[in-house]
């Protein structure tokens, strides 16, 4: 099982709209909007690593507002 953290950058104001439309993407386990340099961070689950990536480049990326992503890997 791989365990990623995706932050998302969201375009002024729409932070809620992204965050409804990211939550119901499969292999999503939770997000949250966010104070700080991100304004959401989402939890994924997937089987394999490639699950993760194809996630964020065709799902998550495309979304409108979306202005950028940064995956982390959970090591442990």
């Amino acid at each position: 099982m791989v365990h990623a953290y995706v932050m998302v950058a969201a375009e002024s104001g729409e932070s809620p709209a992204v965050l409804s439309t990211i939550s119901e993407f499969e292999n999503v386990t939770e997000s949250h909007i966010v104070a700080g340099e991100w304004d959401l961070i989402v939890e994924v689950d997937a089987d394999r690593i490639y699950e993760v990536l194809k996630l964020v480049s065709s799902n998550v990326g495309t979304v409108e507002g979306v202005e950028a992503t940064r995956t982390y890997i959970a090591l442990e």
